[in-house]
């Protein structure tokens, strides 16, 4: 019930505006051959940045506990190409996003899932959004 008002108050107040951006990346990725990879990750995290709250994005190897080619070394360099091609400018959407959020109380959670997210965007590649378990 939280997590539902809180994505709400969440796409209002912003949200709409970066999964638009990861969106965007994701259709840049798809258009071209080499970007190709990358695309179905923007289109995921994209939608998670959409509705972030009761989702975790978490490493694939310590979730599932086996490797896969995002999570060796050909995993890493995915990251750090997809760091200089679009990694820092969602990033930095992020980042600006999320200081316009502290800048109020209520504003806070919002800020604190867009510093998530913000690491997300430097290196996504390895990663998978699961729900978060309740106890």
């Amino acid at each position: 019930m939280i997590s539902s008002l809180l994505n709400i108050l969440w796409v209002v107040l912003g949200g709409l505006v970066m999964a638009l951006g990861w969106w965007l990346a994701g259709l840049l990725c798809a258009i071209t051959t080499v970007g190709l990879p990358w695309a179905r990750s923007c289109v995921v995290i994209g939608r998670f940045s959409l509705w972030p709250f009761g989702y975790e994005a978490v490493n694939r190897l310590e979730h599932s506990g086996r490797r896969d080619l995002g999570t060796g070394p050909l995993g890493l360099i995915g990251n750090v190409i997809w760091f200089l091609v679009a990694g820092w400018w969602l990033a930095i959407g992020h980042l600006s996003s999320a200081l316009a959020c502290f800048l109020t109380i209520v504003g806070i959670p919002f800020g604190i899932q867009h510093l998530k997210l913000a690491l997300i965007a430097l290196a996504p590649v390895g990663m998978t959004v699961i729900p978060i378990k309740r106890v």
